[in-house]
């Protein structure tokens, strides 16, 4: 089936939600498809390794939209639905039960999914993830019946489940590969404050350290053996070691792929009439001049909205500034901005660091590439206009926290 005025949005995630959002609320009055693999409809995916998983939060706030608001605003809402072919030539897609939708314009918002472990042991039952709603309530309820897990991979996942678990008084050991949590996000300066935070919050945090295979008995994990040989005994065993885009059917529809679907500052890709958004998108940033994928959801809620808008044929590009969020114990932080590892050639702190009240700058030649606030509150908008500005600092005034960071832009 084709048509000439369908507009199909594959992957029913905020992304998806937010660009139909935009598309109904800019004045598309035509037929709107949204189809998703998942059987839920949109959500958001914070809360599943923040509040929702710490219990602070019912299921229904994670929702995008409530229930009735796709038939009130005439969105096609299929879910369970898995797409299994784009055919550009033809402007359809085809789905796992052999059918097809027409589109005149499509949008590809399928996300990303976890990386799986690839040693031994790691198909046993215990081996969790946190990707989903469902995986989040997997891992709620391990933390009832358990009394020691093991969190593989400290990035923004593993240790937001950490600090999950040792709220819900479960003892944790966190195993990394690097020196340090986060090193290559943060850097070494940075990435103590966060061994530190955990540590003092009773994990026993292991780093250079290399998993060999996960052990078990009867078809469930119980533990990790490292390649050193010593073993750490667990009753649940949660990975996070990272997410891969979902471009397989794009790669295969012979769209441009490179670290996910590569678009340029109106989210459109290599075919005209096909857009990408969020985590699947490596969209071309035309602040920083090069193409980038954020794994982040202020991307995924921001993002598509100008994709709708490219796709209604609006002028518009996506220059905002990256922008992540974390939420640990008793530390609270804001990120905005984009550096590469080894990308910056100074950290600059305002504040106190020790005491986990700070402000970090990573600088390159004088210019405030990225910053992260540390308890301390609103000034995020004044790290986004140092970042924006990108001229050269005071860095004086910059580590000094008398002085108002708005002051510093235009120097």
């Amino acid at each position: 089936m084709t048509s000439d005025t369908t507009y199909l949005i594959i992957g029913a995630s905020l992304a998806g939600a937010k660009a139909a959002e935009t598309l109904r609320g800019e004045g598309f009055d035509g037929p709107l498809i949204m189809a998703g693999a998942e059987h839920e409809r949109p959500y958001e995916r914070p809360p599943l390794s923040k509040d929702y998983l710490l219990g602070k939060a019912d299921r229904e706030t994670v929702y995008v939209h409530p229930r009735h608001w796709y038939a009130e605003h005439q969105v096609d809402l299929r879910l369970g639905v898995t797409a299994t072919g784009i055919h550009p030539g033809a402007h359809e897609v085809t789905l796992a039960d052999g059918s097809t939708i027409g589109y005149a314009k499509l949008l590809l918002t399928t996300g990303s999914a976890p990386r799986r472990l690839s040693v031994p042991g790691a198909g046993l039952d215990g081996v969790l993830y946190l990707r989903d709603l469902g995986d989040s309530d997997r891992i709620k309820a391990a933390f009832q019946s358990s009394s020691r897990v093991a969190v593989i991979g400290a990035g923004w996942i593993g240790l937001e489940a950490a600090a999950a678990a040792r709220a819900a008084g479960v003892a944790v050991t966190v195993l990394e590969m690097a020196e340090l949590p986060l090193l290559r996000v943060l850097g070494r300066q940075v990435a103590q404050v966060f061994a530190t935070l955990h540590r003092e919050h009773g994990v026993d945090l292991r780093c250079g350290v290399q998993v060999a295979e996960i052990t078990g008995s009867h078809g469930r994990a119980d533990g990790v053996l490292l390649a050193d040989g010593s073993r750490i005994d667990a009753d649940v065993i949660i990975a996070g070691v990272g997410i891969t885009p979902n471009s397989q059917l794009a790669a295969a529809a012979g769209l441009e792929v490179s670290n996910g679907i590569r678009v340029d500052a109106r989210l459109r890709s290599s075919d005209p009439d096909i857009y990408a958004a969020g985590d699947v998108a490596s969209a071309f940033h035309p602040r920083l001049g090069q193409h980038i994928r954020v794994e982040h959801w202020a991307n995924a809620l921001h993002q598509p909205q100008a994709a709708a808008r490219a796709m209604l044929g609006q002028d518009v590009a996506y220059d905002r500034v990256p922008y992540f969020f974390t939420d640990q114990y008793d530390l609270g932080m804001e990120y905005s901005g984009y550096v590469e590892p080894d990308g910056y050639d100074e950290v600059v702190f305002r504040g106190d660091a020790g005491g986990r009240e700070f402000v970090a700058f990573w600088l390159s030649g004088g210019r405030v590439l990225a910053g992260m606030n540390v308890n301390v509150w609103d000034v995020n908008d004044a790290i986004q206009g140092l970042v924006r500005d990108g001229g050269p600092v005071d860095q004086d005034a910059l580590r000094d926290p008398g002085r108002p960071l708005e002051s510093l832009t235009g120097l």
